[in-house]
Parts: C-alpha cells; sequence; structure tokens
C-alpha cells in the first residue's frame, strides 16, 4: 500500500530537521515585527466601527428579518452537532 501525501514533511520541516541535526541548539529566525506595527489610531477607529456595526445592523433590521436571521442559525449551529444514525 503507498504511503499517503499526508505523511510527508513539507519544504520548511525538511529544512528544518537538517538544520537541527546540523546545529542542535539553534533558533528559528522570526522576521522583524517592527515592520509590522499598528497605527493605535487607525486601530481605535476599526474598533469603534466593529463595536457599532452588530447594533446599528440589528436596528435597521424589522423583528421578523431578526428572528429569521436567528433561526437560521440556530439551524445551523444545530446541524453541525446532530450526528444522522445510520443503521
Amino acid at each position: 500500500m503507498p504511503k499517503r501525501s499526508s505523511k510527508q514533511k513539507d519544504a520548511q520541516q525538511l529544512g528544518r530537521q537538517v538544520l537541527n541535526a546540523v546545529v542542535p541548539d539553534a533558533d528559528p529566525v522570526r522576521p522583524a515585527t517592527a515592520a509590522k506595527a499598528k497605527n493605535p489610531a487607525a486601530v481605535a477607529l476599526g474598533r469603534l466601527g466593529g463595536a457599532k456595526g452588530g447594533k446599528a445592523r440589528a436596528k435597521k433590521l424589522t423583528a421578523e428579518q431578526r428572528t429569521n436571521i436567528a433561526r437560521k442559525a440556530a439551524q445551523k449551529r444545530w446541524a453541525k452537532t446532530i450526528v444522522p444514525d445510520h443503521h
């Protein structure tokens, strides 16, 4: 029986394994995190919009629309947990 491809290591794993064999105590090199620093003003503005989003959407929907959305969400949640009985 042939081996499954998912058990094969990708190039990064193989490279790390070779490096560990040559230099066992080498630390992996991480990219600079300073380049990914976010603008605090932009972060605050994004949070503000995110905090308003759900309430604003619920406010513009009718009670019937909210009920239908909630019903559909509940059906999706329950559909994931129920396992059909195959006998």
